[in-house]
Formats: structure tokens, C-alpha cells, sequence
């Protein structure tokens, strides 16, 4: 379903791309976009998380996480025990309670109830 926008960039490109020869460069634009697309995101498992950019993605380990920072924009930041940070692609303020759940516990679920004394 994410792909169907670039399937329009796509129909869009092609009368400009065929007319000359100069417009052919353009058809890279829909490839770039569908790369970025198929490519960007975020794999969370046993391991650790691994946050995946258009080119790099490293796995930082759970024993690393310190915790996670919403930023003003209301995007994540995974905070490591060192006390760098590494920006969650594709997940928003909004989806910690989905980020909670997948982590296993090792992430805390913001919307849970606090435990009853």
C-alpha cells in the first residue's frame, strides 16, 4: 500500500522522462522513493533494536537501552546507557504503547496502570 504513491510519482515522471533525453535522470526519483520506502524502518527482537535508514542499520543491543525520549516533533529517540541517543525512523509519540508491547517488557507501556499497593 505504501508503494501506490510511488507507483503515481512514477505514471507522473514518465511523460517528462520519455520526451528527451535529459528527462531520463528523472525515473530515479521513483526508484529512490520506493527505496526508501521498502528500506526504512524499524526491527525490534530478542537482540536488541535496530533502527534501519536508507543506508545503515545497527542493532543496539537491549543491554544498551536506557530508555526512550520523545522529542518536540513527537518523534522517538532511543536512549543508550552511554548516553547517546539514535533516532527510531517511522514510529511516532503515539505508537509507545505498540513499542512497549514488542520490546517484551523492556520498554515501559506509558498508558498501562500503575501497579496497585
Amino acid at each position: 500500500m505504501a508503494l501506490l504513491p510511488v507507483l503515481v510519482l512514477l505514471v507522473c515522471t514518465l511523460p517528462v522522462a520519455t520526451a528527451a533525453w535529459w528527462g531520463t535522470p528523472l525515473l530515479l526519483v521513483p526508484a529512490l522513493v520506493a527505496a526508501w520506502v521498502l528500506r526504512v524502518g524499524l526491527d525490534i527482537g530478542p537482540d536488541g533494536v535496530t533502527p534501519r535508514t536508507l543506508l545503515t542499520g545497527r542493532t543496539v543491543p537491549w543491554s544498551e537501552v536506557a530508555g526512550v525520549r520523545v522529542d518536540d516533533d513527537q518523534s522517538l529517540w532511543l536512549v543508550r546507557t552511554s548516553g547517546t541517543e539514535v533516532r527510531l525512523p517511522v514510529v511516532r509519540a503515539r505508537d509507545l504503547s505498540r513499542l512497549a508491547a514488542v520490546s517484551g517488557g523492556r520498554i515501559p507501556d506509558p498508558e498501562a496502570a500503575p501497579p496497585v499497593q
